[in-house]
């Protein structure tokens, strides 16, 4: 049965994304703090610098890195994950993840914008821009990943749209021990998913806490 999984970065203190994002920086300015441990792993040094040396931080953080990645079927992002208006006068402009980006999937774009033709790319992902319902979107989504799982990529407005509309089963949160007082909080509005979902946790070697949580009931309709 797919499953919809999320995993997400988050601060002590709650926010998930920050502030002072750019083209130059798209994902704010805090950002490398939230995903310092992540991007010392084996995991993402081989997925976003094609390095199968082996080189990188092993342990729970690598870990749940791996476990991240397997099973995907397709992806769902919103248009800041895509970098959809980092250059939006820019008719060639494909995206911030570079010719070959780490899905290799089909991939689902969330976006108010005018409709654009599907992008493929290099090592089997083709981008599909959709403006739809969360719910619209994930059932095709759900037709594409052919029995896999789907990945809701964020960023996190549309983490936030997901989860809000109960359609997440795991939602797995790397919370960086670091304190950050800014950006867009995760929970606000979440209260209560500890009801709907069994809640567990580990502590990594880095200090990064990797809270899981999984539907309680996996056949629960959405």
């Amino acid at each position: 049965m797919t499953r919809v999984r999320m995993s997400l970065f988050t601060s002590l203190d709650g926010y998930a994304s920050t502030t002072g994002s750019s083209p130059e920086n798209p994902m704010g300015v805090d950002w490398e703090r939230l995903t310092e441990a992540y991007s010392k792993t084996r995991t993402f040094r081989r997925l976003v610098f094609d390095d199968t040396s082996g080189a990188g931080a092993g342990g729970l953080d690598d870990y749940y890195a791996a476990e991240n990645v397997k099973g995907i079927g397709s992806e769902i992002m919103g248009a800041a994950m895509f970098g959809l208006h980092s250059f939006p006068d820019d008719p060639d402009w494909k995206g911030w993840w570079g010719d070959e980006p780490p899905f290799g999937t089909p991939v689902y774009v969330l976006t108010h914008s005018v409709p654009r033709a599907p992008i493929t790319m290099a090592g089997g992902t083709t981008f599909h821009f959709r403006n739809a319902s969360a719910r619209d979107v994930l059932a095709e989504a759900t037709e594409a990943a052919h029995g896999l799982d789907v990945r809701i990529g964020g960023g996190i407005r549309t983490a936030r749209e997901f989860l809000r509309a109960g359609l997440v089963d795991q939602l797995h949160l790397m919370v960086a021990p670091i304190v950050l007082g800014r950006g867009t909080r995760l929970y606000d509005g979440l209260q209560g998913l500890e009801l709907t979902h069994n809640a567990t946790s580990q502590v990594a070697e880095s200090g990064t806490i990797h809270v899981t949580f999984t539907r309680k009931d996996a056949q629960q309709q959405r």
